[in-house]
């Protein structure tokens, strides 16, 4: 790696952690409803309130708390799909002849899905298929509520460790308008604005056309004299797509395109809004469990993961493509060009923000991209992949990224437990078999989806079908290996060579996404009732420190070695034969 690229790695990580602390304790004091911005927000909270019958003090028991959340999720789901399936016959159509792919049923179904489950994976393109309302009213207001939902979540689980002898965990309507009103759209706000400053669209005009200096002709053998430019209110779904860890783009090539993120400062900024929120909240659980160096502990686990594999996928973009040396191409880095693998990069942030890009995205169950990770060397795909397929728990979604890493903290505490023989504790609460069996599904299903969904696409006739990278085949694998990944860890990002916008993948992944997210969030739901209604257990001699680096080390071994004793033999038959395959050509 230059000394440029390392810079660049070293001071985004090192503002990123700085304003941990500040957000993570903003957002605490949210929760706990101490909060000064009440003062602003407060009535605007209480409003809501009165108009939908909420009681701010009236919580719920896990189960009461997983129907609302089950509830709210299904009706937002209905009406993603209904508005898609109705949109040209409903008003800012910004013109339905510009909308060139119709929005089928299986369509529908699955974009419905992977919004509503914070997924975002889209197997449409946005500017030819997706109306300015659908974008707005349907996909945009999910982004903020499928956020909030996962954040309401993690703050269940928080208060079932925090609580004693406690039969409930809080109240949904609650968690999820504080979450909405008081962090998510204040903090959209200000970023949509941002990115207005910096070029990105936010109009309600329809399409503009541009005369070509140079007319082409088209496939159909025409001369072509005129390019449609699509535009829109794009700037306000960025903002949320990306601080929701949400990740899907108002345009079809995402963060690549140049009215999403249209500058190197804009392209800082979004890559900081898609980890800000998900790593203050680590501070923001130790605070409300009233150690924060708890928090601390989580925080530091998941950022040396992320550390040592956003520089190895660096690394092996950097190092390039050893065909490209028989053809006398020049990788070398210089003042005039990138060097490495430059293939589907923007030349506007070069390999260090692309493939830093690429791991937060993946880390953070974000799936937003600014370069085509198809296009990376089987190694540089490779870390993207497993960054989903070890969970989404290094940083994560907001809230589910965190929960996720707590159920790998019980389980780490269960393994240790085993290893002297006494009975576990985390937090103070005994960790008994309940809760291990809760975790056992929690990191079970994932990977069940994964494997089962791949293995099924790659010998049914619908899967193969649109597989059209088969040189070398295992490049093909690797691509459905990696769109059920991305979609059974609710991230969304793709190697998009598959061609998945077709009736067997649109169901396929659309069912995965779904199992995915809500058969995740029920059980981290029902550890959250079973927490909250335990004692205290003071420490004693051999209760393990959970704070420590001794521990840390345990939560990160867990982590890895759950990813790779699951999915290496499903890697070996991909990405890594593919790299076998190039250093040997």
């Amino acid at each position: 790696m230059t000394l440029n690229s390392v810079l660049q790695l070293v001071i985004f990580m090192v503002v990123l952690l700085a304003l941990v602390k500040p957000l993570g304790l903003y957002m605490a004091n949210i929760y706990e409803g101490r909060s000064a911005v009440n003062r602003i927000f407060g009535p605007v909270e209480r409003l809501l309130y009165r108009l939908f019958g909420v009681r701010e003090d009236d919580e719920m028991n896990w189960k009461t708390y997983a129907l609302a959340f089950l509830v709210f999720n299904a009706i937002g789901l209905l009406v993603v799909y209904v508005l898609q399936r109705l949109q040209t016959s409903l008003p800012l159509n910004q013109g339905a002849q510009f909308l060139t792919t119709p929005m089928t049923p299986e369509s529908a179904f699955n974009t419905a899905v992977s919004f509503a489950s914070n997924t975002n994976w889209q197997g449409y393109g946005g500017e030819m298929t997706m109306t300015y309302l659908t974008q707005m009213l349907g996909l945009t207001v999910q982004n903020f509520v499928s956020a909030a939902s996962g954040m309401a979540v993690l703050v269940a689980l928080i208060r079932g460790l925090s609580r004693r002898s406690a039969q409930t965990i809080g109240s949904f309507w609650v968690d999820l308008t504080r979450s909405t009103l008081y962090i998510l759209l204040p903090f959209s706000i200000i970023m949509a604005l941002f990115l207005v400053s910096q070029g990105v669209v936010q109009t309600f005009d329809t399409y503009q056309t541009a005369q070509l200096t140079q007319p082409i002709t088209g496939s159909d053998g025409s001369a072509v004299t005129e390019q449609v430019i699509a535009v829109g209110p794009a700037a306000s779904q960025i903002a949320i797509k990306q601080l929701g860890t949400n990740g899907g783009g108002f345009f079809n090539v995402n963060s690549a395109h140049p009215f999403e993120n249209p500058t190197p400062l804009s392209n800082f900024v979004e890559l900081l809004a898609i980890l800000v929120i998900p790593a203050a909240l680590c501070y923001t659980f130790g605070k409300m469990v009233g150690d924060t160096r708890q928090g601390w502990a989580v925080l530091a686990a998941m950022t040396l993961i992320f550390a040592v594999l956003v520089v190895g996928v660096s690394l092996a973009e950097q190092g390039g493509n050893p065909a490209f040396n028989a053809l006398g191409i020049d990788q070398t880095p210089s003042d005039l060009q990138a060097g490495g693998n430059m293939e589907g990069k923007e030349t506007r942030y070069g390999i260090v923000n692309s493939t830093l890009w690429a791991a937060a995205t993946t880390a953070a169950s974000n799936g937003s991209v600014n370069s085509m990770h198809d296009s990376y060397t089987p190694l540089g795909g490779l870390i993207p992949m497993w960054l989903m397929q070890l969970g989404e728990v290094i940083y994560g979604g907001v809230g589910s990224g965190l929960y996720g890493m707590l159920i790998f903290a019980i389980i780490a505490v269960f393994v240790a437990g085993l290893m002297v023989g006494r009975t576990p504790e985390y937090l103070g609460k005994k960790i008994e078999a309940y809760e291990i069996k809760m975790s056992s599904l929690i990191i079970l299903i994932p990977p069940v989806l994964v494997l089962v969904g791949a293995a099924v696409a790659v010998v049914s006739e619908g899967g193969l079908a649109t597989i059209y990278n088969t040189t070398p085949a295992v490049h093909g694998f690797s691509e459905v290996l990696y769109a059920f990944s991305s979609a059974s860890n609710n991230n969304g990002s793709a190697f998009a060579g598959l061609g998945a916008n077709t009736p067997f993948y649109n169901i396929a992944l659309g069912i995965c996404m779904f199992f995915a997210r809500y058969w995740l969030a029920i059980p981290v739901l029902a550890i959250a009732g079973s927490l909250a209604r335990k004692k205290i257990v003071p420490a004693g001699a051999g209760t393990l420190p959970t704070h420590t680096p001794l521990f840390i080390v345990m939560l990160i071994g867990v982590v890895i070695v759950v990813g790779a004793l699951t999915f290496f033999p499903a890697l070996a038959l991909g990405p890594i034969v593919e790299h076998f395959i190039m250093i040997g050509g």
